[in-house]
């Protein structure tokens, strides 16, 4: 086989929080916009991988979720533990501080992992946790 990750999904509760996010701090290009108000699906990626994108969609949209599932996702994305992702950078002091000096909520300062990798970790608009780590 001969796979590659394409798309991996977010969810988000502000589209237009997630977009400045994820294009003005993280400097990701936006590649698709679609939908209105907040039922908006946006796909954004990095510049230089086309191949590889973001979808930030509205949580528990999907007619088969229950009440309670949609009231669990609710209160899972308001704690911070619903949608997380890991992103890799060459120079992590100077992405943390861009991040950092955009107000994004801290987690974790960039730290020396006792497992061989250094990284940082920050909440998106929607709390979703985000884990960038240094590549070597």
């Amino acid at each position: 086989m001969d796979l590659t990750i394409h798309t991996s999904f977010l969810p988000h509760d502000d589209p237009d929080a997630s977009l400045v996010f994820y294009r003005d701090v993280l400097g990701f290009e936006v590649r698709n916009d679609v939908g209105q108000g907040r039922m908006r699906w946006i796909t954004v990626g990095p510049v230089d991988r086309p191949d590889t994108s973001i979808l930030l969609a509205p949580p528990a949209v999907d007619p088969g979720i229950s009440e309670d599932e949609r009231r669990t996702i609710a209160e899972m994305m308001a704690k911070g533990t619903y949608g997380w992702i890991l992103l890799a950078t060459r120079d992590l002091d100077v992405t943390f501080d861009k991040v950092r000096a955009q107000g994004a909520e801290i987690v974790q300062d960039p730290t020396e992992q006792p497992y061989g990798i250094r990284d940082c970790a920050f909440r998106d608009p929607a709390g979703n946790l985000i884990r960038v780590q240094e590549t070597r």
